[in-house]
Order: C-alpha cells, then sequence, then structure tokens
C-alpha cells in the first residue's frame, strides 16, 4: 500500500511538472519578460524612477535630465511582442525595438511604438511608428490599460493597439537588438510583458 501511495504521490509530481511547462515560459514558444514580479530579463538606463508596485513596473517622474528606460539583457531578431500598459494622459512613453546601442537609446537609431498622445505632431503619436509610419487618425491611451501586439519580422513591422492594427509597414533599417520601455513624462506602467521569437 506504501508503495502505491508513493508511486501515485511520484506521478502527480511528474503531471504536475508536465502542466507547469505547457503553461510555463515557454508555452506556444512565449517568454515573459516581466509579469509583474521582478525585473530578472532587464536593466535601467538613463534617469527613470523605475519600481515595482502593486504587479506593475512603475515610472513617474525623473531622476536626472535623461528619458529613463528599462532595456532587455538579451537581443532580438524577429519576433512577436505582447506588452500591457496603462499611461496618463500626458505620458511620454513608448516600446523600443531593435536597439543596437542599449546605452544610447533614441526614436531614431531603434524602432518606436509611440505611447504619447499629446505629442506636438499627432502623425507619430499614440499608436505610429515614430519617423516611419504615421497613424491616422491618433487613438487615445490616456487613463486605461492598452495592450500593444507588436511583430517584427525582416523588414515588416506591425503594430496593433488594443485590437486596432495602427502600422503595417516595410522598413530594412534596423536589423536586431535591444527592446526598452520608455518613461519620458507623466506616469507609465507595464504589468505584463512577453515576447515570442519568430
Amino acid at each position: 500500500m506504501k508503495r502505491l501511495t508513493a508511486l501515485f504521490a511520484g506521478m502527480l509530481i511528474i503531471g504536475a511538472g508536465l502542466a507547469g511547462c505547457a503553461t510555463g515560459l515557454s508555452a506556444g514558444g512565449w517568454v515573459t519578460l516581466f509579469d509583474g514580479s521582478n525585473l530578472d530579463h532587464w536593466y535601467t538606463v538613463g534617469d527613470g524612477n523605475w519600481r515595482i508596485e502593486g504587479g506593475e513596473v512603475v515610472a513617474d517622474k525623473k531622476t536626472g535630465k535623461d528619458n529613463g528606460f528599462l532595456v532587455t539583457k538579451n537581443i532580438y531578431t524577429d519576433f512577436q511582442l505582447k506588452v500591457e500598459f496603462w499611461a496618463s494622459d500626458d505620458a511620454n512613453s513608448g516600446v523600443y525595438m531593435r536597439c543596437g546601442n542599449p546605452e544610447v537609446i533614441t526614436d531614431k537609431i531603434c524602432y518606436e511604438a509611440n505611447i504619447f498622445d499629446q505629442r506636438k505632431d499627432p502623425s507619430y503619436g499614440t499608436g505610429g511608428l515614430v519617423h516611419i509610419a504615421k497613424v491616422d487618425p491618433m487613438p487615445k491611451a490616456g487613463g486605461k490599460w492598452n495592450t500593444y501586439d507588436i511583430t517584427v519580422k525582416g523588414d515588416h513591422i506591425v503594430l496593433v493597439l488594443n485590437g486596432v492594427k495602427t502600422v503595417d509597414v516595410r522598413d530594412s533599417m534596423l536589423k536586431n537588438g535591444r527592446i526598452g520601455l520608455q518613461y519620458a513624462a507623466g506616469v507609465i506602467k507595464f504589468r505584463k510583458v512577453q515576447i515570442r521569437p519568430l
């Protein structure tokens, strides 16, 4: 009887382990870069006051004059990226991709999926790919939770904001690099970031 009990317990442990594999970091090829618990996949660049609060990573001021970034430790080439974020109405943020120099991050040497409802030139505001693909009309992200679903494969870049495609463009300027989450103004919160290499 003890042997059967031990065998049954062992099968339960193995089954739980297999279920964990199916729903864990690699389920469907997805890797969770941020789930509210830690910033193990990231390091900071610049002057954002990033911290984890209530399962979200938050920034709401600069500690110096430069913008702040959370930057991935890994380099990515082709991928699908899902980002859940909350932005204040006056937030200036963005999701930067294929950043070749992780210490110098700008919208001229990275692709930037913008989060900026009050941008002076709204054609590259929220939902746009700065300097590359305009958005018209510009959606608003302020004051609510939003989801960016971004696909970058070869020279093809697609941005989907809250289920609506805002950008579908081809650009071959950048081949690979790190991903960055920006803080420049207002309040920005991220609660889930996942990536699936393609």
